[in-house]
């Protein structure tokens, strides 16, 4: 069962946020490092900005379709 959207909401920017710091202790080119996409430090700053981007789409279809529905 996967958890609620609020756990989630909480739950993924930590974990986002402990592998950039897991990333910054491992990793000694850590800043230029993160430009290739085999690097778990590019995939940790990668998720913190997907993230509001999908709430953000996700929020802008749940509008359309409220709007639609009482039109």
């Amino acid at each position: 069962m996967l958890p609620s959207l609020p756990t989630l909401t909480v739950l993924v920017p930590f974990l986002s946020l402990a592998g950039l710091f897991y990333s910054a202790s491992v990793d000694e080119t850590f800043p230029q490092g993160c430009t290739s996409t085999n690097s778990l430090c590019f995939y940790s700053l990668l998720l913190p900005v997907t993230i509001p981007v999908y709430v953000f789409f996700h929020l802008w279809t749940w509008m359309g379709i409220k709007l639609f529905r009482h039109n």
